[in-house]
């Protein structure tokens, strides 16, 4: 009874509520992605499966798959056909060969028509993620799915601190810095992780703002992490306002003390 009292009185004196979990859109983005990855974790294990069979293969089947790369490996195993003049050993090998790359043909068709579906969902939901360099339906499915809606944060900074970006300073003696976040939800920290190295690559405002700060004398990763909290940051502010005024990020973005 008294536990109850506390908890109604630790309610009413919140000024954040906490929103239950929405389900529609968020929850089909979740069952595709989720589908999605486990198949392609699957097509990754029936690679390494295949690799496998061609290592102890036979001379004749080795020769026929030696200097090919490994998308032309695959599709020469699904075509293979039965070879009944050879041994046991060779006609059961080609077969293996052959399940093993029609297995990964036919995964890597169903991850491809899964994110199809995962743009086209995301393109209803929040096309404005989309519009953002370094952001395609992989990312964006998992930002909408982690985010979920307006209201859930109470602010960018809390919206960092969940995904693992926000660093936490580790500063001795003289020494003033910051050390890399390991809590939060780590799949939003990977999908900013491949947006930050997509950006990082091809776009060259980011590149100057990364010169900056190791200019400023931060290495390399330090960097990195700053460039992705920025990141962090614009991404909350376009999906809690729907602000669609501007898709870079420039150098006054980046946050002065990390």
């Amino acid at each position: 009874m008294l536990d109850a009292v506390r908890a109604a009185r630790e309610a009413l004196a919140t000024e954040h509520l906490i929103h239950p979990r929405r389900r529609g859109e968020r929850e089909a983005l979740r069952v595709l992605l989720t589908t999605r990855q486990s198949a392609v974790l699957a097509s990754t294990a029936a690679i390494n499966l295949l690799k496998a069979l061609i290592i102890p293969a036979p001379d004749e089947v080795r020769v026929e798959l030696r200097g090919m790369k490994s998308k032309d490996q695959v599709a020469h195993c699904a075509r293979m056909r039965d070879r009944p003049a050879q041994n046991i050993e060779h006609r059961m090998t080609v077969r293996a060969l052959r399940s093993a790359a029609q297995r990964i043909e036919a995964l890597r068709a169903e991850a491809k028509e899964l994110e199809l579906e995962l743009l086209a969902r995301v393109r209803t939901v929040a096309p404005e993620l989309l519009a953002l360099q370094g952001i395609g339906p992989i990312s964006a499915a998992q930002i909408l799915i982690s985010w979920l809606h307006a209201g859930r944060f109470r602010s960018e900074a809390a919206f960092a601190a969940f995904a693992g970006v926000a660093p936490i300073p580790a500063s001795s003696g003289l020494t003033n810095r910051h050390r890399i976040n390991r809590s939060g939800d780590r799949q939003l920290n990977r999908a900013l992780h491949t947006i930050t190295l997509i950006r990082i690559r091809l776009d060259p405002i980011t590149r100057a703002c990364v010169a900056r700060r190791i200019s400023e004398g931060k290495n390399a990763r330090d960097a990195q992490r700053c460039l992705k909290r920025a990141i962090c940051r614009h991404i909350f502010k376009l999906l809690e306002r729907g602000d669609q005024t501007g898709t870079q990020i420039t150098a006054e973005d980046h946050p002065q003390a990390t």
